[in-house]
């Protein structure tokens, strides 16, 4: 059986496809839009835990990518038990200033695509009376959060979407889990390095590997629908939420895309 992994050339994709072939001891298929690093990782994973590594070099934004995945799948007769929903893009600034082709390539990555993997691969799962899927949102998911208006409204539908589609492949013996992280240290976010490492000291950006871990494990070992690894963002989710106006329009004049 394979485990499927979107956007697993590098980041926390790269984390879940090594977890899943070190740990959980399934072949892969990794997809990405980075050819060369794909190919190098299926070698590596391949290599170091003797397991079957395929690589399928697709841009998962266009509307046919995830049809070109289940075709891909059905010809070279991959049986696919672990779907894995991780590629995505951060877009950080005023949604005014965001170009039109950045929030089509998100909302295809985050919306699109994800849901299409989702409604091409089920119905084997559901067949078989095993499967699990996961689908990467995120702690923002819950807030209204200026500068990545895009990004949190798209990931509030991933986790929602999830939460239902639960209740649906539960009984058919297909665990579904939205996993909503905080901040995670991939080296993509868009803090100074001399914040960057105040947050990994007091714990709040969490390492990816650390992150995978724990989703992993609720998704193979429990009923949850939702995972959010990390003490600190149960803590954050509901202090944002009930910031004042007056405070987010404040931090949004620190923010130069404001100005």
């Amino acid at each position: 059986m394979y485990a499927l992994v979107t956007g697993a050339s590098s980041g926390i994709g790269l984390h879940y496809a090594t977890q899943l072939a070190r740990d959980y001891h399934y072949d892969l298929l990794l997809v990405s839009n980075q050819e060369q690093q794909l190919l190098e990782v299926a070698d590596s994973l391949s290599r170091a835990y003797g397991v079957r590594a395929r690589s399928l070099y697709i841009d998962l934004s266009r509307m046919d990518a995830a049809d070109q995945v289940y075709a891909f799948c059905r010809k070279e007769d991959l049986q696919v038990e672990v779907l894995v929903n991780n590629a995505g893009m951060l877009i950080f600034d005023a949604f005014r200033n965001v170009p039109m082709q950045r929030i089509e390539t998100l909302l295809m990555l985050h919306v699109v695509t994800a849901t299409k993997l989702c409604r091409l691969f089920a119905p084997a799962m559901c067949e078989r009376r095993k499967g699990f899927i996961l689908n990467m949102s995120s702690m923002s998911a819950w807030m209204a959060m200026p500068s990545i208006v895009c990004y949190n409204a798209s990931k509030s539908y991933l986790l929602n979407f999830s939460r239902a589609l639960w209740y649906e492949m539960r009984p058919l013996g297909v665990h579904v889990l939205a996993v909503t992280p905080g901040s995670t240290d991939t080296g993509l976010l868009p803090f100074g390095e001399k914040f960057g490492r105040l947050l990994r000291g007091v714990g709040i950006t969490m390492p990816p590997e650390r992150l995978v871990h724990a989703a992993l494990r609720h998704l193979f070992r429990s009923r949850r629908k939702r995972s959010m690894p990390g003490a600190w963002n149960h803590l954050i989710v509901p202090i944002i939420n009930h910031l004042p106006d007056w405070l987010v329009f404040a931090a949004m004049r620190r923010l130069p895309m404001f100005d």
